[in-house]
């Protein structure tokens, strides 16, 4: 199937329509977009560290992490140059440790490799470490405005609703169909502002479980409206919480609790670091010397995502001046 054919079995080649949906769609962000800080910018570096805190993480959490990393590091140069560890620090609260390392990687990347100066295309930024298709056709459009299509949770439940249908209880188009479309439909030179009203779109009035279908703008054109209520009723409730309880025992909870332990590490210990020993009853409850090959491995997975270090593997000693180097004995910090 060719990339026109995905797009008229979305968009039905009808550019009346699509007009339409372009006006209706713009006219409603126009009445009711939010005043977000990352909005008022068009620097390449401070839209990077929006939308790197934006993932997973509601924009009312984000705000304040954002105005205080920006204030610690204002500038790409600024974040390169700083300890690694300082960086995790900040990041407390915001959860997935592995994007304040990524977007320290970007950073120090564009200072070291390219000058400074930032890639404004999507090829150009997609080969930056951590940068992702999605991110890089956000800072491609919102720092340098290019009209390119990209699609985060709330950008693909709009496109998936108005030009194929019900999106519950599963997609019934593709990445590559959606993609299609969105490319489709992007105004040509309003790039920014369609892909913000798309997003602003999504998250506050066509949600995930209460959309506001009744008072819809794009009502007269989306084609999910007429079955959109009964596909929400059929959908199992709770998911949300039986995911919450998976991920209580899940490896990246114990990740989140070590990271956060050697976070905590004050005085010497955040330069020498913590035997394993030590860290275990911090990260696990009920830890046992049983769990000491375990928990080495979780540490030198998040030492090789950049988010530990294991400062010293045997110490030349122990107190009882016998040589016997024993893994619980391994020091780990967080890197510098």
């Amino acid at each position: 199937m060719s990339d026109n054919e995905l797009a008229d079995r979305g968009a039905a080649g009808d550019a009346d329509r699509l007009t339409g949906v372009a006006r209706a769609l713009l006219g409603w962000f126009a009445a009711n977009r939010r005043d977000l800080p990352w909005r008022s910018t068009r620097d390449p570096y401070r839209i990077l560290v929006s939308e790197i805190m934006l993932q997973q993480t509601q924009v009312d959490r984000v705000i304040p992490y954002y105005q205080a990393f920006l204030e610690r590091f204002p500038t790409a140069a600024a974040l390169a140059a700083a300890p690694t560890a300082e960086v995790i620090r900040l990041w407390a609260g915001l959860g997935y440790n592995r994007r304040a390392v990524n977007l320290q990687r970007a950073a120090r990347a564009v200072v070291e490799e390219h000058a400074g100066v930032w890639p404004s295309d999507v090829a150009g930024l997609r080969a930056l470490p951590g940068i992702g298709p999605y991110t890089a056709g956000a800072i491609a459009c919102f720092a340098f405005e290019r009209d390119v299509a990209f699609l985060d949770t709330n950008m693909r439940r709009v496109i998936h609703r108005v030009f194929f249908g019900p999106d519950l209880p599963s997609p019934t188009a593709s990445e590559r169909e959606l993609l299609a479309v969105a490319a489709d439909v992007v105004p040509p030179d309003e790039g920014w502002l369609w892909n913000q009203a798309l997003i602003e779109f999504g998250a506050l009035h066509c949600t995930a479980r209460k959309p506001a279908c009744v008072v819809c703008p794009l009502g007269a054109y989306c084609r999910a409206r007429p079955a959109m209520a009964g596909a929400i009723a059929a959908t199992p409730k709770g998911v949300r919480k039986k995911r919450e309880e998976i991920f209580a025992g899940s490896n990246r909870y114990y990740r989140g609790r070590a990271v956060d332990a050697l976070r905590e590490l004050g005085g010497a210990s955040a330069e020498i670091g913590i035997p394993l020993r030590e860290l275990g009853p911090l990260v696990k409850s009920g830890f046992t010397e049983a769990d000491l090959p375990w928990l080495r491995g979780l540490v030198d997975d998040l030492t090789r995502d950049g988010l530990a270090a294991v400062a010293e593997d045997a110490p030349p000693y122990h107190a009882d001046g016998v040589d016997r180097p024993e893994s619980g004995f391994a020091r780990v910090r967080l890197p510098r």
